[in-house]
């Protein structure tokens, strides 16, 4: 193994590996094409996924009996392997999670006599206790055949780590390449799992039965994640604790600036004993809001956050030990939509895990029933129950007992007018508790701890657990004023994860702070009578006045149906050219809940209002460039885009019950049922296909509710329309910071002017603590110019000016894939800025670029084949898909085709009319690189000569463009040609199995008459069974039939001494692949 692949990353990860106690198995033999021999990688053949042999050694060695040795026989030692690998189950995720209980718990047997009263006893298969006990192996190309081939096909994972013979952790590794090389190592793992999208079983999904992590790296870059993630969901390790950057690079003998995400990664999660740490305390299950179930691996900050809590709780003082305060305590602070509730749930796992807090009664204080369903869930795997306290006398009752436990004390809210007070901050019923036990052994975790540590129900809880200690969990950071009180009541900050820091990781997406109207107007300083020009502004200056005086004060406009009218207008324009493009959706947060009513009734009429102008939108105005129209012209385009879905959309209130004299005009927005339904609606994706009666939910429009807690990842834009500030504003904004398949950004709109008290609220936090909360959409125009600078370097340092005059020789240069890996990254940054910019005027003058390095992006991705050749524009954003699929029509180019084909009728046309000699064997080369790659199968032995010829020819006339033009000419042509000799006497599929026999035979391919004769007789008897037996019913289905033909095959080479013995079962196996890459030219007998 030579390749760049293997010594740019598989090799450095197999030495970090071995420094760390890891045995190394190489699984193919030195020069070996595949695996050919299982006993190398510790199994008696490839259908195995177990080293069993170990696993039945280590299930002696670490099960001891009462003597301190070993006492399983090898019955016993049979049935837990049993219980082990049958395993009934309706799919992989299923398999998994019945499999993964077992690992953690063990699995019974019968006891001995005289030992525990005879009684059965729980064996187990990995020592979580000691982790030096288990044995370490990294087995690399770790071929596993595919089920029903009969080792036809298989996979060969690039490195399998395995405890005590069990496979716990795939990785997958790529080379640093033209396209996304963790993306296309996502989608390897996924195949291997049964997990592609093809309808044809290519992996084994038995090897994933025990597999806990998977693992996808390319070296500088490095992901993990589990079998069920898509490649958005694999995430990045940053931070090593608890080592060191430094650390890493001295057990490494490197420097510290050259450590990789791979090297952080592997340093952490892959060591053996935090390894065993994080599958028995970290890898969870969970069902997601959809509905769908998936395995989760955790991020580094939430191993972070409770390895630190950890310690804390075991180095600090009590209560009774300090004479003061609890030192044991603290605060942890993760920003929303890092994780944070699955933080907790392994926070309490690992306690369980330590003999020092395993007998802890942790006490969940939360208002969220999903947390607590959470936790019960996750703590299954520990054979312990969470106990709910809904009312005073439960959380008495549970709270009073002795010994260890998990108590849930669930704080309802009273969510009515008259449950708040003076000040409008909702009030708990929470009667004094009085002491209920003075025990040290009590952990208490307080949910949303911002909000709750000054409750009048935390207080209370304090009073009866005087001796506990506090931990507070909180998505937003403290403000500076009370976190005084904060500090005395937890202790001091123990983890901090910001904003800045999940944006950085992908865990949100950033959240831009848009100067629309009202919200411009407060931020630019200007006064109410521009705010009615801006609103109003198609009014004589006589009813804008009128307007003004009757509307003199804020409260007056925010209410006024004149002004909710017009900015139901205005933001429903907005959410048609900015969000609805990329098929997301909408909050809107109005004053009062008579708010919520008229803007209902408002947006419905601007949505009449918009698609009547969307039905009549010109031929010539879809056709004119998008940096032509104005604003009011964009959102009629768009509209008449989305003319069906805008028609059925639904805008639906969302409020409490309240004690208003005409309450029944509520009624239909305040009962439970219908709103759950009406939520869950739009959580979901808006239907492909719209029936009569659909009316999918775009907009929810609401007052308080659903302003923290709410997650909602379909969710882009949030309207403000009343005053929100401090914790209340952080957490409203952060609904649009969820990160969603193609979400850029999100989008918060001010129409209250939340912008003239911003500055003032964010003083109240540390700056470190809310920097880039909120981004400045003219900051993204700032960066636009210094992107294009970066975009025009890639070419000008190598001598060409990029411009539509020299386009094709911009794609020759992205031959070299350093230097296409450097513009994609490049082109991605612009072109997705841009998109979470449009349509904002001040990106017109970047466009003319954009289409340009896009239509250079597109036009290589063709000509080299990256990833099949596919453009895919949707990458960069809806709206800047929609810009250059119209650019690109207007161009005559249909992105959505693949490369024209070297066997395409128009090829040699299509080749002829390209600039330039070097452009023209350019296509060539790669036309011919991708038909041999794709046809290599059907004739190994004759596209392995043409793949030496192209290489010969690209050698030996490497400047001379006019000569190897026309070579590759030539070598196109025969391509395209038959190249059976008219007087063969075998036939092509013959030819193509004569030519694996002629590669076995004769290294120089030249054999004498005798054996030439042999081999065309083996062919044609191979043919000729294949005649027989292929044209069966179901036969390329039928596994059985296809070992039979192969087992028939066997027999034929051994009859005719086609090749030694040892080489007889691979030399089938290739005959067998052939007659199947060419099916459909075996003609019936």
């Amino acid at each position: 193994m030579s390749g760049p692949e293997y010594v740019q990353v598989e090799a450095p990860l197999l030495r970090q590996l071995t420094l760390m106690g890891w045995e190394h198995l190489p699984g193919q033999a030195e020069g070996a094409f595949k695996p050919e021999d299982p006993t190398e990688s510790g199994r008696e053949s490839f259908a195995e996924v177990l080293m069993e042999s170990r696993l039945r050694k280590a299930l002696s060695d670490i099960n001891l009996g009462p003597d301190g040795a070993p006492w399983l026989d090898e019955a016993r030692i049979s049935q837990a392997l049993g219980e082990l690998t049958r395993i009934t189950a309706r799919g992989l995720l299923e398999a998994n999670e019945l499999t993964t209980e077992l690992l953690i718990k063990g699995v019974t047997v019968p006891g001995l006599p005289g030992w525990d009263g005879g009684r059965d006893q729980r064996v187990h298969f990995i020592d979580w206790k000691h982790w030096q006990r288990n044995e370490f192996v990294v087995v690399s190309q770790f071929r596993v055949d595919v089920p029903g081939t009969s080792g036809l096909k298989h996979i060969a994972p690039d490195e399998v780590l395995l405890v005590n013979g069990i496979p716990l952790v795939v990785v997958e590794c790529k080379k640093p390449s033209k396209g996304d090389a963790i993306a296309a190592a996502v989608t390897q793992l996924r195949r291997y799992a049964g997990q592609g999208r093809g309808r044809i079983p290519t992996g084994n999904p038995k090897l994933f039965h025990t597999v806990q992590l998977t693992l996808a790296t390319c070296g500088e870059r490095a992901r993990l994640g589990t079998f069920t993630a898509e490649s958005e969901h694999y995430v990045p390790w940053r931070d090593p604790y608890p080592l060191t950057d430094a650390v890493i690079a001295a057990r490494l003998e490197c420097d510290e600036r050259s450590v990789t995400e791979q090297n952080r990664l592997t340093a952490v999660v892959l060591h053996p004993e935090r390894l065993l740490q994080i599958i028995h305390d970290y890898v969870t299950f969970m069902t997601l809001d959809n509905g769908i179930r998936i395995k989760a691996a955790p991020r580094y900050q939430q191993f972070r956050a409770v390895e630190k809590t950890l310690e804390r709780l075991l180095t600090g003082d009590t209560r009774e030990e300090d004479g003061v305060q609890d030192r044991r305590g603290g605060i942890i602070w993760h920003t929303q939509g890092s994780g944070k509730s699955l933080t907790m749930t392994f926070l309490v796992r690992r306690m369980r895990s330590i003999p020092e807090l395993s007998g802890v009664k942790v006490v969940l204080v939360t208002d969220r029933t999903q947390l607590q369903k959470q936790l019960s869930e996750t703590l299954r795997l520990t054979g312990e129950e969470v106990e709910e306290a809904k009312r005073v006398k439960d959380a008495k009752r549970l709270l009073a007992a002795d010994g260890p436990g998990i108590v849930a004390v669930m704080i309802q809210k009273q969510q009515d007018v008259a449950a708040r007070s003076n000040n409008g901050e909702l009030v708990e019923a929470a009667p004094s508790l009085g002491e209920l036990n003075d025990g040290s052994a009590i952990v208490v975790l307080i949910d949303e701890a911002h909000r709750s540590h000054g409750s009048r129900l935390h207080m209370n809880l304090l009073e009866a657990l005087p001796n506990c200690a506090r931990i507070g969990f909180t998505g937003t950071p403290i403000i500076m004023g009370k976190q005084k009180k904060t500090s005395q009541i937890f202790g001091s900050v123990i983890d901090t994860y910001r904003l800045a820091d999940a944006e950085a990781d992908g865990a949100v997406v950033r959240i831009f702070y848009e100067g629309n109207t009202v919200k411009g107007a407060v931020k630019d300083g200007r006064d109410l009578d521009e705010v009615f020009e801006d609103l109003f502004a198609e009014q004589s200056e006589e009813d804008r006045e009128a307007l003004q005086r009757r509307y003199a004060t804020k409260g007056d406009v925010l209410e006024s149906e004149e002004l909710i009218t017009a900015k139901a207008r205005h933001l429903l324009r907005h959410y048609v050219t900015t969000v609805l493009p990329g098929g997301f959706k909408a909050q809107l947060v109005a004053n009062s809940r008579e708010a919520t009513l008229r803007y209902r009734t408002a947006l419905l009429a601007a949505r009449d209002e918009l698609v009547h102008q969307a039905e009549t939108v010109t031929e010539r105005l879809l056709d004119t460039p998008l940096d032509q129209l104005t604003a009011r012209q964009i959102s009629q385009v768009n509209a008449y885009r989305n003319l069906n879905l805008l028609r059925a959309m639904d805008f639906v209130p969302i409020v409490s019950p309240g004690t208003d004299d005409h309450e029944e005009r509520f009624a239909e927005w305040t009962a439970q049922k219908p709103q759950e339904r009406r939520v869950d609606d739009f959580t979901r994706p808006f239907p492909t296909e719209l029936g009569p009666d659909d009316h999918p939910v775009a907009f929810l429009i609401v007052k308080s509710m659903l302003l923290t807690g709410f997650d909602a990842p379909i969710e882009q834009v949030l309207y403000i329309d009343r005053s929100l500030k401090q914790a209340e504003l952080l957490q409203a904004v952060a609904r649009v910071n969820r990160p969603a398949k193609d979400k850029k950004c999100g989008y918060v709109v001010d129409y209250f002017g939340v912008a003239n008290h911003l500055t003032e609220a964010l003083k109240a936090y540390s700056a470190d603590d809310v920097d880039g909360v909120f981004l400045d959409l003219r900051e993204e125009v700032a960066k636009l110019d210094p992107m294009r600078r970066r975009l025009q370097a890639v070419f000008t340092d190598h001598g060409v000016p990029p411009s539509g005059a020299t386009l094709e020789d911009c794609v020759l240069l992205l031959n070299d894939g350093a230097l296409f890996d450097r513009f994609e990254a490049e082109l991605k940054r612009f072109l997705t800025t841009i998109d979470v910019i449009l349509p904002e005027p001040a990106v017109r003058p970047f466009l003319e670029d954009a289409t340009l390095y896009a239509e250079v992006a597109m036009r290589a991705k063709r000509r080299f084949r990256v990833d099949g050749g596919d453009f895919d524009p949707s990458a960069y954003g809806a709206k800047v898909r929609q810009l250059l699929d119209d650019h690109l029509l207007s161009l005559g180019i249909d992105q959505k085709l693949p490369p024209v084909s070297l066997t395409a009728d128009d090829f040699e046309e299509k080749v002829a009319a390209l600039p330039g000699a070097r452009t023209r064997a350019s296509e060539m080369e790669h036309a011919v690189r991708d038909h041999i790659e794709i046809n290599r199968g059907r004739d190994p032995h004759f596209y392995k000569r043409l793949s030496q010829r192209l290489e010969e020819i690209l050698r030996d006339y490497a400047e001379n463009w006019e000569q190897q033009a026309a070579l590759l000419a030539a070598l196109v042509a025969e391509l395209r040609t038959d190249h059976t000799a008219p007087d063969d006497p075998l036939s092509s599929v013959e030819r193509a199995l004569y030519g694996v026999l002629l590669e076995e035979t004769a290294q120089d391919g030249i054999v004498d008459p005798e054996t030439d004769q042999r081999l065309c007789d083996i062919s044609t008897g191979v043919y000729v069974l294949a005649q027989q037996v292929t044209h069966r019913r179901d036969f390329w289905r039928s596994p059985v039939d296809q070992e039979d033909f192969r087992h028939q095959t066997v027999q034929l080479l051994i009859t005719k001494d086609a090749a030694p013995i040892d080489k007889v079962d691979s030399l089938a196996d290739q005959l067998v692949e052939v007659i199947g890459h060419r099916r459909t030219e075996i003609p019936r007998p």
